[in-house]
């Protein structure tokens, strides 16, 4: 490739960037208290509980994709907000892999046989008490989905280049319990990619991209 031209943005290139990322990771140093550390202090306080998601990089040719989830409405946490398939870590999951696997399975139908996993990321620790493991992969194209509508209201594809592209990548605040707490968001049309969805997102970029 020319180095002029910039990366690429097919499977084959996320595969080979993806393999230098073979976790667990023994730190933590991602995560919504490294946007605001002045909030350190009261993000996950007491026990931190474990989750897995999956980043699904769908093989599509020339211009990869990454299938994301909106969330019902009627969820008790993060509802309607725009999503890994993914979950909490169950006592009889082997693994994060693992329980990424089954979480999407159970979210959207997209069965293990298309999944190849290539690597995954460090935790991300959320400010709402999970350290979250992002597991890395490959989707074939050929899959169907079958969502769960108590869970899911839709599952869809956004360009790969768009997300990993630092220009669409902006830093908003809010202000939460009196305090000013920053988050990234990335906008994608009428989909809004924000919270720990778009900051696994951005660890994504650093660690692969940047």
């Amino acid at each position: 490739m020319d180095a002029l031209a910039g990366p690429v943005f097919t499977a084959d290139d996320f595969r080979a960037r993806a393999v230098r990322e073979r976790g667990p990771h023994p730190d933590d140093d991602y995560g919504d208290h490294v946007w605001n550390p002045h909030l350190k202090p009261y993000f996950a306080q007491g026990r931190l509980r474990d989750a897995a998601v999956l980043v699904p990089v769908v093989d599509r040719g020339d211009e990869a994709t990454v299938l994301l989830t909106k969330r019902t409405e009627a969820l008790r946490s993060h509802s309607g907000q725009i999503a890994f398939p993914g979950g909490r870590i169950d006592p009889t999951d082997r693994s994060a892999e693992h329980a990424a696997l089954r979480e999407t399975e159970e979210e959207i139908g997209l069965g293990a046989e298309f999944i190849d996993i290539v690597g995954r990321l460090p935790d991300y620790i959320s400010g709402s008490g999970y350290r979250i493991a992002p597991v890395l992969s490959i989707v074939r194209p050929d899959f169907r989905l079958s969502i769960n509508r108590d869970e899911v209201d839709d599952a869809f594809e956004v360009p790969l280049r768009f997300l990993m592209d630092p220009n669409n990548h902006r830093r908003d605040s809010r202000v939460w319990e009196n305090r000013e707490r920053f988050f990234y968001t990335m906008p994608f049309g009428e989909r809004y990619i924000w919270g720990v969805t778009a900051g696994i997102l951005r660890t994504l970029y650093e660690r692969l991209y940047a």
